[in-house]
């Protein structure tokens, strides 16, 4: 699966029926027919912790980027130009401004409510008032938390999130699952409660067949808590990709580290499994295009590109 990386002036160039076949490498005169070609768009978040609004004009580095508002125009504009889209976050939705001292959560989840989030998982800093606080924020969120290796039985949380969803567009079966960091050292044990934390690579590697295998996906993306890359042994994204079968994808969070495109792994049947995280606070939406042929739901290639978020007012 070959890959390519364009600009957001380079992209607003082309019509929507082109932007399918040019920017993504595919030359006019291909094979592949155009109505035998279906466009996957995936944005995502991760870290956002808190941020509403943008960061003040006050000469900072990150003046005047980031807020929910700036976002929103952004997420509707590319749904406006594609028609299958969907929206992911990689946890840490608290935590970071007033907002969520105040308000515990409930501006976060109303606000990813109205952007349309798909689904998210939880972070560490999402037990920051505990599980009883986020199950508080619970119902404001019309979109699933997903997360497959922390055992909530005996929790407030119990049945409340799932290990997986199944999103379908356009013919295609989308698998998508989520993975949370060991909480013992981040996370106090009274936020967290009983909550038991499962091995991530055990519990990916039982999902990724069960999605691939079982359910028939078409694409596995995992959402992931985990961190982009350790100088020990911890289970990171890197780590992951390697030691998985069936992940095409996998949007990470924790670290906030800020990718110009996606790092490209080979797994253990040496395929290409892709990372993408894209910095916090919402300074940058992230986003990957796959492309697929109609006929037989083959992947044939995608393109990525970091979409700025940055407001227009004077802030």
């Amino acid at each position: 699966m070959a890959g390519s990386v364009w600009n957001r002036r380079d992209f607003l160039k082309t019509t929507a029926a082109s932007a399918a076949l040019l920017a993504l490498g595919i030359k006019s005169d291909s094979v592949y027919a155009k109505d035998d070609l279906v466009k996957l768009v995936i944005l995502h978040t991760n870290d956002v912790h808190s941020r509403i609004d943008p960061f003040p004009m006050d000469g900072s580095r990150n003046q005047g980027r980031g807020g929910v508002a700036a976002r929103a125009a952004l997420i509707n504009k590319i749904r406006g130009e594609n028609e299958n889209v969907l929206l992911f976050d990689a946890g840490d939705i608290f935590q970071g401004t007033p907002y969520f001292n105040f308000y515990g959560g409930e501006l976060e989840m109303k606000m990813m409510s109205m952007m349309g989030y798909d689904a998210a998982i939880m972070g560490n800093h999402d037990f920051d008032n505990g599980v009883e606080g986020f199950y508080k924020q619970l119902p404001h969120a019309n979109f699933p938390i997903l997360n497959g290796n922390y055992d909530f039985s005996d929790t407030l949380l119990n049945g409340k999130t799932e290990p997986y969803k199944i999103f379908r567009k356009d013919g295609l079966r989308i698998g998508v699952f989520g993975l949370g960091i060991e909480l013992a050292g981040l996370v106090n044990k009274v936020q967290y409660g009983n909550t038991v934390h499962l091995n991530p690579l055990v519990k990916a590697l039982e999902l990724e067949k069960l999605l691939k295998e079982d359910k028939k996906c078409d694409i596995v993306i995992c959402l992931s808590h985990l961190g982009y890359r350790y100088s020990d042994t911890k289970i990171s994204d890197i780590v992951l990709a390697k030691n998985t079968n069936y992940i095409d994808l996998i949007i990470g969070g924790h670290t906030h580290t800020f990718l110009d495109k996606p790092e490209s792994i080979r797994n253990l049947r040496g395929k290409e499994t892709l990372i993408n995280q894209v910095g916090f606070a919402g300074i940058n939406l992230g986003r990957i295009d796959f492309l697929f042929k109609r006929s037989d739901s083959q992947k044939i290639t995608y393109s990525s590109a970091v979409e700025e978020v940055k407001s227009i007012l004077k802030i």
